[in-house]
């Protein structure tokens, strides 16, 4: 790791837990063959991203067990190894998706998790991550079960701290307050969906995750690179990414008014669209962290950069002017 880093460290929501000011999301790291991101870079083409990022003073990686069954873990978690000592990074994967056939190959069970948290423990290399998360809010388990197997998850030193990702707040607020009432470990951040094109988490998710001094490490603060380039330019991503294309919808008139609006702000102030769209989201209350994806080294750097980009009240007022509201997306 490099001994001078340009970026700032934070504190993960009230924790002590010292964070870089970006996250590298591993998604794109995997091998392609495996899974559903054919977009993936295999490991050879990956470790000089994690390399890079580790340079620029970023050392909170994010990954999950499900991203390219398992290989984003195995790639992450050996690169880690060769570039960094563990205590200087701090490492977070997630738990919920598929990743076998039968009843307890995916979900929230006590019996899936404890499976889980060790296979991913295995890929990575280490004994302990130091946050996890669930991936999803699970229909079929008692979040009772959940909260207390996650509790023991980390009295049995398998992890540090426990996060939540993308469900409703009323979700999240009932999760956090069975913790509370059985003086089990609560989360202590929220990834969740946020970016100029996605702002439904300002209505009740910001508000309740900023009342309980939950750190938000939002994902896709680019929306999936559709905030990076003009409207009409696609990129193989956007072609194959399935998921993707529940996210965001390449009619909707509104959208295209953001995009354009991004545009003017990063013409005006002679920078990348990519730097205005990240520099709103660290600009929002409470988060802690957004966390970035990357295939070209580039775009690590503009990622760097946008953390210094200080937005004028009228700037922010252009860029979410054109907003309408939007069907909930990205719970499942």
């Amino acid at each position: 790791m490099t001994n001078d880093p340009t970026l700032p460290l934070t504190r993960l929501g009230r924790t002590g837990l010292q964070i870089s000011r970006l996250c590298l999301g591993c998604m794109s790291y995997g091998v392609p063959e495996r899974g559903t991101h054919p977009w993936s870079l295999p490991e050879e083409l990956s470790r000089p991203f994690i390399r890079r990022a580790l340079d620029l003073g970023i050392h909170f990686f994010d990954t999950a067990n499900v991203y390219s069954d398992g290989t984003s873990e195995e790639i992450v978690g050996r690169a880690l190894l060769d570039f960094a000592r563990r205590d200087e990074v701090v490492i977070a994967t997630k738990v919920h998706g598929r990743m076998r056939p039968g009843p307890h190959g995916a979900g929230l069970s006590r019996k899936a998790i404890l499976a889980e948290i060790d296979a991913s423990l295995k890929r990575l290399g280490t004994d302990f991550v130091d946050l996890y998360q669930i991936h999803r809010w699970d229909d079929h388990t008692p979040i009772e079960e959940t909260m207390q197997t996650l509790h023991d998850v980390v009295r049995a030193g398998k992890a540090r701290y426990l996060g939540a990702s993308s469900m409703f707040a009323w979700q999240f607020a009932k999760a956090q307050e069975v913790a509370r009432t059985r003086s089990w470990t609560p989360f202590v951040s929220m990834q969740n969906h946020l970016n100029l094109l996605y702002r439904e988490e300002e209505r009740e998710m910001l508000p309740l995750c900023a009342d309980q001094g939950v750190g938000l490490i939002p994902w896709s603060p680019m929306a999936r690179g559709r905030l990076t380039r003009p409207w009409d330019t696609h990129t193989a991503r956007t072609e194959t990414d399935a998921y993707g294309k529940t996210l965001y919808n390449a009619s909707q008139e509104a959208d295209r008014r953001v995009v354009d609006a991004v545009q003017r702000v990063a013409q005006r102030l002679g920078v990348p669209m990519a730097r205005v769209a990240l520099a709103w989201v660290l600009d929002k209350p409470g988060v802690s962290a957004p966390i970035v994806g990357a295939t070209k080294i580039e775009q690590l750097d503009e990622a760097a950069a946008a953390v210094s980009l200080q937005l004028s009240d009228e700037d922010v007022a252009e860029l979410e002017a054109p907003y309408l509201p939007h069907a909930v997306v990205g719970f499942r």
